[in-house]
């Protein structure tokens, strides 16, 4: 199951900048379907560069592949791709469900880039598994 949050306030539409954002509907997800399996709500704050506000967001995340937001400052990025969550910043709100089913076809058929790399680390090297099993096994 691949982890996606999105900065919302109302676990309905991306519409929130990361920094500012009061809460997070995060959802599991695989190439059939997808679950909200938390909700993280923080108190609204100002887009003022208060770099305290990051670390309990990002913290928030852990075990998420990505992050969906509206703007996200420098910081920001910098500390979420050390933390591993790849932030993925939206030009418009858009509905959360529209992008999840978007991820599903990802997660099943490949194509976008961070999603393959996601599953690529969660699979930990099984690839090479699977190539020897097809290659056929001898002692």
């Amino acid at each position: 199951m691949l982890k996606v949050a999105f900065a919302s306030n109302d676990r309905s539409r991306v519409n929130q900048h990361f920094g500012a954002s009061e809460g997070f509907a995060i959802f599991a997800l695989d190439s059939e379907r997808a679950k909200l399996v938390e909700v993280a709500e923080f108190a609204a704050e100002s887009m003022d560069g208060n770099e305290n506000k990051l670390s309990a967001k990002i913290q928030a995340l852990t075990g998420c592949a990505a992050v969906y937001c509206l703007a996200a400052g420098g910081s920001a990025v910098r500390q979420l791709l050390a933390a591993g969550v790849q932030p993925i910043r939206l030009d418009d709100e858009e509905p959360i469900e529209a992008i999840l089913d978007q991820l599903c076809v990802a997660v099943r058929d490949g194509g976008i880039p961070w999603v393959d790399k996601a599953i690529r680390r969660q699979c930990g090297g099984s690839e090479r598994f699977e190539r020897m099993i097809e290659e056929g096994w001898q002692e």
